[in-house]
């Protein structure tokens, strides 16, 4: 269900609404920002608008005084990281409950779980068993979603990919598990903020990776399969405007995803300075380097960004395996500083992202898309940005 003033403005926009489900919803998606950026005020706020919001499951203990109570101090040992997962997985399940609560009814609903991290398994089953309406996954191939999800037949399964080829094999894969996706986020990586969807820095911009190219790629690939009108596309990295919603559908594309738009809104659950950090960042301000996971990843160059490049390379040439991780989480599959992989990120991605959370530009390391803001460096509502998106205004929205 879309809200009478925002659905008066879809109408007057010239765009279509997002399918999905047996749902109809505004075509904005609001992408999953981890460690807390996109907890259950965020993700409430966009399903209450008529969109889909999301969730990101990535510790989400964070938000809970009491579960950070009694995960801090613990050491490292062999207890250490169980203590730590059940404490995330009651507060995902906590903040499902809460964003719920927000949408009161509206749009929908995701969870987005990395299949990077160690407890990707158990992070989908939580979710489908708190109900929510949709699991979103990227940062690797999800090809055994349809089997962690097979006793949630209403749940809509959506993979994160960059290319036309990455979709046709998790379409094969799936189609032998007689369970297709239900949209295909097709993300841009170099466009997106975050962790990106090439093998190396110097292929994010590779054509095959442009709009015009894997949309209609990715539609004759869902048109093969047969399932064209029942996996709508949804595009991500640099949409900014109207008029680029405008563009994409015209292309073929249901819907279209945001991230850092989302992240300067008030109801952001992030720290008003990480959002002030972001909302005044420009293009020039940002680096590609590589992550502790191995992947390409976009960031604002931020004072401790700026350190760590500097000794990136005398860190990754005495990168030696570590027995356990040392900073406690073990939050990623692999890691490579945990892991000792040389040509991997040497830190510890969750610390960074905490400190990014809670508002320290010192030590945080904060994701950003490309693109100029919808409303610059001001930080305004979500509803205030589904107008500007819908192309309306604020007194639009107001009357």
């Amino acid at each position: 269900m879309i809200p009478s003033d925002l659905q008066s403005l879809l109408e007057h926009s010239g765009l279509a609404p997002l399918r999905l489900k047996g749902r109809t919803l505004l075509p904005i998606v609001q992408g999953g920002m981890g460690i807390g950026v996109s907890a259950h005020r965020l993700a409430g706020s966009v399903a209450a608008t008529g969109g889909l919001g999301t969730l990101s499951a990535v510790d989400l203990r964070r938000h809970h005084p009491d579960l950070m109570a009694c995960t801090r101090g613990l050491g490292i040992g062999p207890d250490v990281k169980p203590t730590i997962d059940a404490a995330n997985l009651e507060a995902l399940d906590r903040e499902i409950v809460a964003a719920r609560a927000i949408a009161a009814g509206h749009g929908m609903l995701a969870v987005n779980v990395m299949r990077a991290i160690s407890e990707y398994s158990a992070c989908i089953t939580r979710a489908l068993q708190a109900g929510v309406d949709a699991v979103v996954v990227g940062a690797g191939l999800p090809l055994d979603l349809p089997d962690l999800a097979a006793d949630h037949p209403h749940t809509a399964l959506i993979p994160i990919l960059s290319d036309s080829r990455g979709v046709q094999l998790v379409v094969r894969k799936w189609e032998r598990k007689r369970r297709m996706p239900d949209a295909i986020v097709l993300e841009h990586p170099g466009h997106a903020g975050g962790h990106l969807g090439a093998a190396r820095i110097d292929a994010l911009h590779d054509p095959r990776f442009d709009f015009e190219r894997s949309v209609p790629e990715t539609l004759a690939v869902l048109r093969a399969a047969g399932i064209e009108r029942d996996a709508p596309i949804i595009v991500a990295g640099g949409i900014r405007t109207l008029a680029d919603i405008r563009r994409l559908q015209g292309l073929g594309a249901a819907g279209v995803q945001l991230g850092t738009p989302f992240a300067v809104t008030t109801e952001c659950d992030a720290h008003p300075e990480f959002k002030r950090v972001l909302a005044q960042a420009r293009d020039a301000d940002m680096v590609e380097f590589t992550s502790v996971a191995g992947l390409p990843a976009r960031a604002v160059l931020t004072p401790w960004l700026k350190a760590y490049l500097k000794v990136e390379a005398r860190l990754q040439a005495a990168a030696r395996v570590k027995p356990r991780c040392t900073k406690v989480f073990d939050c990623l599959a692999e890691c490579g500083l945990r892991d000792g992989k040389a040509g991997w990120g040497q830190f510890c991605i969750d610390q960074q992202l905490a400190a990014a959370l809670r508002g320290d530009v010192k030590h945080g390391l904060f994701f950003s898309g490309r693109g100029a803001l919808p409303f610059g460096d001001q930080i305004r509502s979500v509803r205030e940005l589904m107008a500007q998106l819908l192309g309306g205004n604020c007194a639009a929205l107001a009357s």
